[in-house]
């Protein structure tokens, strides 16, 4: 079996773990940013196996430029989509600090 073979590769900007909805990059950033090891990423997602967190981490090990690359643009696209939804963020959100707002002053008044 290839490294690969543990994949589906959708796009450039989309790969995922075969057989699952799980992208690489969420497996990734627990293991480059928050410096977890296989088995505590394993304990996230406990609809993949011990052995495809392995190849995962393995997959960029070997392939770091290209991956870390797939890493740096999906970090900015979720931080682009972050500041966007701040910006402009959806009615019912609105809503709730609103009456978050209200409460917390209605309990100041107590």
């Amino acid at each position: 079996m290839q490294l690969e073979d543990y994949f589906t590769f959708l796009r450039p900007d989309d790969i995922r773990v075969k057989g699952s909805r799980v992208g690489i990059e969420h497996i990734l950033d627990e293991y480059v940013t928050n410096g977890k090891s296989p088995e505590e990423i394993a304990q996230l997602f406990d609809t993949l196996k011990l052995e495809e967190i392995y190849a995962t981490i393995l997959y960029y090990l070997q392939n770091r430029q290209k991956v870390g690359k797939y890493l740096d643009d999906w970090i900015a696209y979720t931080t682009a989509s972050q500041e966007k939804h701040d910006e402009n963020p959806p009615a019912v959100v609105v809503r709730l600090r609103k009456l978050k707002a209200e409460r917390e002053a209605a309990m100041r008044v107590i």
